[in-house]
């Protein structure tokens, strides 16, 4: 199945709304307008995104001549897209790189490691797995179970070893074995508490000051936290100077409109996206396919 088939099943939820303001040949007028923006909103998209959104869209129809929800459905799909921030440097591709993967507990760090991971090992790229979460042995356990199956060296330390010593651990390792990929997982984080993001500072810092080569923080956000994974990213944002985003658990529950909201707030690329279980799943983001996807228009943007 392709991305974009994936994507359509996976933003099923806020489609189905969209589905009823854009049932082919309805009218264009002022009610279609007000539950054109309701609808952006209850997307997750943010108020402030969805009003200009639909506010460029009514100036657009009367210089167009656009009258019908179907030609307004493919001219949002364009009009979404242009709200995500492009990416300028990919660090999966543009090698060498150090990837720090931080978030929240349960955002799905651990297995985009894993999965980025297998996709880089399988393209003949030397990748480096780095297990800094030591907090929870659970996920030392299940990175390994991923490293195992990509076919990737892992460096960790024991449960309760300091993260910022086994980033430089990492790193050493990275250099000795000339890796071109080197991948650190750590520690999920409450955006709330100053202590934890803190320390987590301290270890971008010393990977930063310690690598030979280009290192980016990525944030990894569960989709369907909605308006709170905005939250989160702000958090995360103000902390530690985010380089990315990469966005999970877009397959069957999440309002799609949160990555809109996140990429356009924050003005971060959003990197990758997850829309199933598998590895394939976690795919290079496009704009025109997600907002095609999210709006479920069939024409190309």
């Amino acid at each position: 199945m392709a991305l974009f088939d994936r994507l359509k099943d996976g933003l099923s939820k806020s489609r189905q709304t969209m589905n009823e303001i854009f049932y082919l040949g309805g009218e264009v007028d002022e009610t279609f307008w007000e539950d054109l923006e309701d609808t952006l909103v209850m997307a997750d998209m943010g108020a402030e995104v969805a009003f200009q959104v639909a506010d460029d869209l009514r100036e657009q129809a009367a210089r167009e001549g656009l009258t019908r929800s179907d030609q307004i459905r493919d001219a949002l799909a364009t009009r979404i897209a242009k709200e995500f921030t492009r990416k300028t440097w990919d660090p999966f591709i543009y090698l060498p790189s150090c990837v720090l993967f931080v978030g929240i507990n349960g955002a799905g760090k651990t297995t985009t490691v894993g999965k980025l991971a297998k996709v880089a090992n399988d393209q003949g790229i030397r990748c480096l797995i780095g297990g800094a979460d030591t907090f929870r042995a659970a996920a030392i356990e299940q990175l390994e179970v991923w490293a195992k199956r990509s076919g990737v060296e892992m460096i960790t330390r024991k449960r309760g070893a300091d993260p910022a010593s086994v980033c430089y651990e990492v790193l050493e390792r990275a250099e000795q074995t000339n890796a071109q990929l080197t991948l650190i997982d750590t520690a999920g984080r409450l955006h709330t508490s100053a202590d934890l993001m803190n320390e987590l500072g301290k270890v971008v810092r010393v990977t930063r000051k310690r690598a030979t080569c280009k290192v980016f923080v990525v944030l990894v956000i569960d989709a369907t936290t909605g308006q709170n994974g905005l939250s989160q990213a702000k958090e995360f944002n103000d902390a530690l100077d985010l380089d990315g985003i990469i966005i999970t658990k877009l397959d069957g529950t999440a309002k799609g409109g949160i990555a809109v909201a996140i990429s356009h707030d924050l003005k971060l690329p959003i990197l990758r996206v997850g829309v199933g279980e598998k590895i394939e799943d976690l795919q290079m983001f496009n704009a025109n396919d997600f907002a095609r996807a999210l709006v479920g228009s069939t024409e190309g943007v």
